[in-house]
């Protein structure tokens, strides 16, 4: 089990594609690196606009936006997390957005905060959404534009098989994947692999049911013991 307060990881930059994105995959290693006194810097693509899991409460556009937006904001306020940015375009339609643009920006940030590593979505996109699997070209793309000698390491979120057999089903069977396949590595290949401890779990458990509109469902379909457990680790390769 990895101590709680260790982040070899230096400044960190997290380009993502939706709110919440973020904590599901790195909530203990931004948690870690604040803690650490290192600074994280969280970029978003869009506000999410789309993705609502019930149409009364939260429907589709403006007002979902606006939900997504104060979650986000909650979500990051329990992390430690204060420096966040949002890219502005439309959910589901970032690969509309001329890549000139998109790498561009990313490219901005790179060189603003100069981060020691990025973590973002391997080029699977986790789920194979189309807004993930962009985003991490436009990482990608604008890495490679940087002089060699400052080129951060970037890091793909993945998983552990083991997890997955465990946790796969369920998630799936909620929609959560999409009908794609999620990444796997070997634990011998992952370039940070986070055990939580007790505390961490349980402030990436609020962290990320304070994204009510996106997560009320699941805790639900799996209740809070269970969910709480699911949320044990993160890996990246």
């Amino acid at each position: 089990m990895d101590e709680p307060t260790a982040n070899p990881l230096g400044t960190i930059l997290g380009v993502w594609a939706h709110p919440d994105d973020e904590t599901w995959l790195s909530a203990v290693h931004m948690l870690r690196a604040v803690r650490g006194g290192d600074r994280v810097v969280c970029v978003t693509a869009t506000r999410g606009e789309l993705g609502s899991t019930d149409p009364v409460r939260w429907p589709a556009g403006p007002e979902l936006a606006q939900a997504r937006t104060d979650e986000l904001d909650a979500a990051l306020g329990i992390l430690g997390v204060k420096e966040h940015h949002w890219l502005d375009y439309p959910d589901g339609r970032v690969p509309e957005v001329p890549d000139e643009e998109g790498v561009g920006r990313v490219l901005g940030f790179l060189r603003d905060v100069r981060p020691d590593t990025v973590l973002t979505f391997g080029p699977d996109g986790m789920t194979g959404h189309d807004d993930h699997r962009t985003v991490s070209r436009w990482v990608d793309e604008a890495v490679a534009q940087l002089d060699e000698g400052q080129r951060p390491q970037v890091l793909w979120a993945t998983n552990r098989q083991a997890w997955l057999d465990r946790w796969h089903p369920e998630l799936e069977a909620l929609g959560v994947y999409m009908g794609a396949m999620p990444p796997v590595t070997p634990e011998s290949e992952m370039r940070s692999h986070i055990e939580h401890v007790a505390e961490e779990q349980d402030i990436k458990y609020r962290a990320l049911t304070s994204q009510v509109s996106q997560i009320e469902p699941l805790v639900q379909a799996f209740g809070p013991d269970r969910f709480r457990e699911a949320l044990s680790e993160e890996s990246f390769a």
